[in-house]
């Protein structure tokens, strides 16, 4: 059938870093002054520095540091298991182009993330965006049959926003739906969406924030970059993964990238469970 317009078929997650540390150089430099120390790491990156700190902290070790900088130090964190340092390292995402199944997986993630997501009793989904699964999408008539369903829901979703928010204005139907008589056109939209979204499949994309420490992200990439993972949130896992790596390499570049037979990558590391 042919694609409606209203309808936008996803398949590819998108992350936005929001937001990640200030280091307050003159802070650490003050308490290392006050501990008559002196010592200076080889990464401008603050989440490696403050992990790095804050490994340091736990021995007083600023006056003999191993040799090799902080790539070095932060691979004796990973490779002995003192995880909880990693703790100390945190970056927000804004995360879009994902369904909602994919969201009841990732908010499990409950130990050191935190969460805001799109609500869909505010937000109107009359033009919607979906996501497909690949292996539906590579094939034209499991692509028909799911489309079939999609549209079918989506204007489902539609005729019951409409008749609910029009039925809503009688003050009988009103006080039926736990609403006051002389609920305003905002509160009746919001009831007319609350009911009618019970039809949206979880398919419908989504959008996410995240805020997340450096050992819960190893922990989610751990266990959703397997190969035994949902492929859609492996791809969102893949995708963390590169921009993590990028944005602090002693602390995600021991992960390796294995590729399955999907077209899609496992995600591991020598390093697990830290």
């Amino acid at each position: 059938m042919p694609e409606n317009s209203t309808i936008r078929i996803l398949s590819i997650p998108t992350v936005y870093l929001l937001g990640k540390q200030e280091l307050q150089q003159s802070e650490l430099d003050r308490f290392l002054a006050d501990h008559g120390v002196s010592w200076q790491t080889d990464s401008e990156i603050a989440a490696e520095v403050v992990t790095e700190t804050a490994g340091r902290v736990c021995y007083m070790s600023f006056a003999k540091p191993r040799p090799g900088g902080n790539s070095a130090y932060l691979h004796h964190i990973k490779e002995v298991g003192h995880g909880s340092v990693l703790e100390h390292a945190v970056w927000s995402f804004l995360i879009t182009g994902v369904s909602r199944t994919l969201t009841h997986e990732l908010v499990r993630h409950r130990a050191g993330f935190a969460y805001s997501q799109l609500s869909q009793r505010y937000v109107d989904e009359s033009v919607a965006e979906y996501v497909e699964p690949d292996v539906i999408a590579n094939d034209p008539e499991l692509h028909s049959i799911w489309l079939e369903a999609v549209t079918d829901a989506h204007a489902a979703y539609v005729k019951l926003a409409e008749r609910l928010n029009a039925k809503l204005a009688d003050p009988t139907a009103a006080a039926a739906a736990m609403l006051l008589p002389d609920a305003d056109r905002t509160t009746r939209r919001k009831a007319a969406r609350q009911a009618a979204r019970s039809v949206l499949p979880n398919a419908t994309e989504t959008k996410i924030t995240v805020t997340a420490n450096a050992r819960a992200l190893r922990h989610f990439l751990e266990q959703r970059g397997s190969a035994f993972a949902e492929p859609e949130i492996r791809k969102l896992a893949n995708v963390m993964l590169e921009l993590l790596v990028k944005e602090s390499p002693n602390l995600f570049g021991d992960y390796e990238r294995v590729p399955l037979p999907d077209g899609t990558f496992e995600v591991k590391t020598k390093f697990a469970k830290v």
